[in-house]
């Protein structure tokens, strides 16, 4: 019988100074040292993943690169572009002159400036510094930002004065991201900051747009903050397996990938 009480932030600790001192870990010795189950340790590897501490192996870890934070803003723009470009057309195709929308601060929404820019008139909310950047220059654009505190490696505006701010306005849709999907925990994020902002824009706007690429679907990271109830579409790319587009469809769920 396996004691689970050495907590999280514990093992955590024994982890990276493992990780440290060894550079590779695997799952069975870290087993052993905190006395927990395999299980256990592998969704520790997945959370410290995802902040970018290590990257997980067969059997085990190995610790990041140069301490590369494998889930900054830089380094997730140039994954799947294709998929997250083929995404966001898709979803600039639902958008209407004069509307008013939300846009998430996630890499793959990033990619909707390049369909955005050739409306007339449109009002954009976003925390999305690289999307904020990118719009100055268009005054069809009126661009309004969200105001709060900066967290440089998303490049994005967080915080409670940021989810405060949100509840400001109205928007006719809300674009946003997830870092996973799943018919049983719904949407789920690496980072709690960044999901309370999501689920602000989507309480906050009469039509809601999930935008996930096909790598991500019945995928659960480290915080579930939404269920399905609180989007109206999913939009994905064509990769999306027949099995799990025939299971969200029969689920209720809305899902675009044309």
């Amino acid at each position: 019988m396996y004691n689970n009480s050495m907590n999280y932030e514990l093992r955590k600790k024994i982890i990276i100074d493992l990780l440290n001192e060894k550079e590779i870990i695997t799952i069975s010795e870290i087993s052993k040292r905190c006395n927990v189950s395999k299980i256990t340790v592998r969704r520790d590897f997945l959370f410290l993943e995802q902040e970018g501490k290590l990257k997980r192996t067969h059997g085990g870890a190995v610790i990041a690169k140069n301490g590369q934070n494998l889930f900054t803003f830089n380094v997730k723009v140039n994954q799947n572009i294709i998929k997250k470009e083929e995404i966001c057309r898709i979803a600039a195709n639902h958008i209407q002159e004069n509307d008013i929308i939300f846009i998430d601060c996630g890499t793959t929404l990033f990619h909707m400036i390049n369909y955005i820019k050739k409306f007339k008139s449109l009002i954009v909310i976003t925390t999305s510094l690289p999307i904020i950047s990118e719009l100055l220059d268009f005054p069809n654009i009126k661009l309004i930002i969200i105001g709060g505190e900066v967290e440089h490696s998303r490049k994005a505006i967080y915080g409670p004065v940021a989810n405060k701010n949100i509840n400001l306005y109205h928007a006719d849709k809300a674009f946003i991201g997830a870092d996973g999907v799943s018919l049983k925990n719904g949407l789920s994020s690496y980072d709690e900051m960044e999901a309370s902002i999501t689920l602000k824009m989507a309480e906050n706007s009469s039509e809601v747009f999930l935008l996930c690429d096909s790598s991500k679907i019945e995928k659960n990271s480290f915080y579930r903050f939404a269920d399905f109830s609180k989007i109206d579409h999913l939009i994905t790319n064509r990769d999306i397996s027949d099995h799990h587009l025939r299971e969200y469809r029969d689920m209720g769920i809305d899902v675009i990938i044309e």
